[in-house]
């Protein structure tokens, strides 16, 4: 519902901002993949697939900032 909804865009929010310290060439491209990833899995309407998926991705931003 609302909540998980919340935390799907925080974490959205959290990896554009990451994605602005990418090296200039590959910020546009980082961003594109990004908004795929989110699209691709935009109408899943399984909540323990989107937990799931929130914490994949927030391991996945996690790495990512350790590599900015």
């Amino acid at each position: 519902g609302f909540l998980l909804r919340a935390r799907v865009l925080k974490l959205y929010r959290q990896a554009l901002r990451a994605a602005r310290k990418a090296p200039h060439d590959s910020r546009a491209e980082l961003k594109q993949v990004i908004k795929q990833e989110m699209e691709s899995n935009r109408d899943c309407k399984d909540r323990q697939k989107i937990r799931f998926l929130i914490s994949e991705g927030t391991e996945r931003l996690k790495g990512l900032t350790e590599m900015l």
